[in-house]
């Protein structure tokens, strides 16, 4: 669908004054306007300025285009522009612009009379065709002048190609697209249950960290030792102590029981003693065997039992530590759970949320749960004592940018709004509590339009009132559109019309 803009600039001076170049073409005759048409493609914007086409005149048209998927000049290719009635006509080519993204071709028309005019680019990575209907060609220029109609100045602020093509500079279609009711709130980042794994000490002694970078945030592997335990000088509960008594007692119950093998095939023991002496055997091996697996040369070893990273340590190197006690977190960090506080007088709704956005404090970046491969997983059905909130918990993937703990500002999505001017909140500019875009009303003028809003996601918000379906609204650069108009003067042109 193609989007076009004509205007009738008025001040003739304003767009030729501030070029002191001489102008290709005919010169106009006092009062004369320029025309100037904004199309926009798929793929192309096309602002042209030309004067009136009079039979007999060449007349060179000023075509800048603006390539759609960066807003930045288009700066290379050849362009046609034809003069077309009933299948017959003229046509221009110029193989280049003469200058990034501003062509200037030209036509000598010979019969008067309501034609097409063409625009085809051709370009090793863009090619487009861009038609303006009914283009009169005049027989002279007192007819051409006749037909004009007077426009009076507005308060248009002109942004020129040239300073959109150097910034950072977007713009859009307003249009109507399903939206969703928003409860603002705020919320907080939490790990996920089971994504989190508390290493705990199997023994009494001494703890001794098993490396120098034993802090919050190392990563670590499944096995990898972090801890030993030793109860090296200790009275009671020494882990070396107990593991040479253990090997001592497998050891001797394993001589003995073997040698009870001997016995009983001969019939000198009896099948009872035989089944003590094998049953003390067992009890020993099971000992052994489990001290043994965690016993390492200077006490019990304590290894990671997953891949993750560590989230906190509990304890200092050197302190005593009882069988049981924390002595670290690992956290997988794969999910995270979001987790939402719905204020009471907000309650009805709560059955009707099923996704949601949220920023963060330390990025301000918005995330989209739906991006994050998140679901609902429940909300609170009543209120604790003393509780004027009630929490609603999402479960997300951790792309690696979320910090479990931190707190976020959480935009939930209730009912649905089947059709809503929506526009990205980039667009905003906001003065003392009111809010404003820029529309663009031509290749080069732009509107400042006070908007009402609606519904705001973080990302989008609904537009009550201030723009129409169809129109364009700057989505970036509107900051430096605020500076140009505050400039209290047109910039200098930075080509020829």
């Amino acid at each position: 669908m193609k989007y076009i803009s004509f205007i009738l600039l008025c001040p003739m001076l304003l767009l030729f004054g501030c070029n002191t170049q001489q102008k290709e073409g005919p010169t106009l005759v006092e009062g004369l306007l320029p025309l100037s048409y904004t199309i926009y493609t798929d793929k192309t914007e096309l602002f042209v300025e030309f004067p009136p086409l009079i039979t007999g005149d060449t007349i060179r048209f000023a075509a800048h285009l603006t390539e759609l998927g960066n807003f930045k000049p288009v700066t290379e290719g050849a362009l046609t522009v034809s003069l077309i009635k009933s299948g017959k006509g003229i046509r221009s080519t110029v193989e280049g612009p003469t200058s990034p993204g501003i062509f200037r071709p030209g036509l000598l028309p010979k019969e008067a009379g309501v034609y097409q005019l063409v625009f085809e680019l051709n370009s090793s990575i863009l090619k487009d065709r861009i038609v303006i209907n009914n283009v009169t060609v005049y027989t002279d220029e007192a007819t051409a002048l006749a037909s004009q109609e007077e426009v009076l100045p507005g308060d248009e602020i002109t942004f020129l190609k040239e300073q959109a093509w150097n910034t950072d500079f977007a713009n859009m279609s307003v249009i109507a697209r399903p939206f969703s009711n928003i409860l603002k709130t705020s919320g907080e980042i939490l790990a996920a249950q089971g994504d989190e794994t508390v290493l705990s000490a199997r023994t009494n002694g001494i703890v001794f960290f098993r490396g120098n970078n034993l802090l919050p945030g190392t990563p670590v592997s499944q096995g990898e030792t972090l801890f030993s335990i030793s109860g090296s000088g200790l009275a009671n509960g020494n882990i070396e102590t107990q593991f040479q008594e253990a090997r001592l007692n497998f050891e001797t119950s394993k001589s003995d029981y073997e040698r009870a093998q001997e016995l009983v095939q001969d019939q000198i023991i009896s099948e009872r003693a035989f089944q003590e002496r094998q049953l003390r055997f067992q009890q020993a091996q099971t000992v052994y065997n489990n001290l043994r697996q965690n016993y390492a040369s200077g006490g019990q070893k304590v290894s990671a039992p997953t891949n993750g990273f560590i989230k906190n340590v509990l304890v200092r190197e050197g302190q005593f530590v009882e069988i049981g006690q924390p002595l670290a977190v690992i956290s997988q960090n794969q999910s995270l759970t979001l987790r939402a506080e719905v204020s009471q007088g907000n309650f009805s709704a709560l059955k009707n949320i099923h996704t949601a956005n949220f920023k963060t404090a330390y990025d301000h970046k918005i995330y989209s749960l739906d991006s994050l491969n998140g679901k609902l997983i429940s909300y609170g059905k009543s209120t604790v004592d003393n509780a004027y909130f009630t929490p609603v918990y999402f479960e997300i993937d951790n792309v690696g940018e979320l910090i479990p703990g931190s707190f976020v500002e959480v935009f939930l999505k209730t009912n649905p709004i089947d059709s809503a001017l929506v526009i990205p909140t980039s667009a905003l500019m906001e003065e003392q509590g009111i809010y404003y875009v820029y529309v663009q009303t031509g290749g080069e003028s732009f509107e400042k339009r006070e908007v009402e809003l609606g519904a705001n996601d973080g990302q989008r918000v609904q537009i009550l009132s201030g723009v129409q379906e169809g129109e364009r609204i700057v989505t970036e650069g509107a900051y430096d559109i605020k500076l140009s108009s505050m400039s209290g003067e047109l910039p200098a042109h930075g080509h020829e019309h």
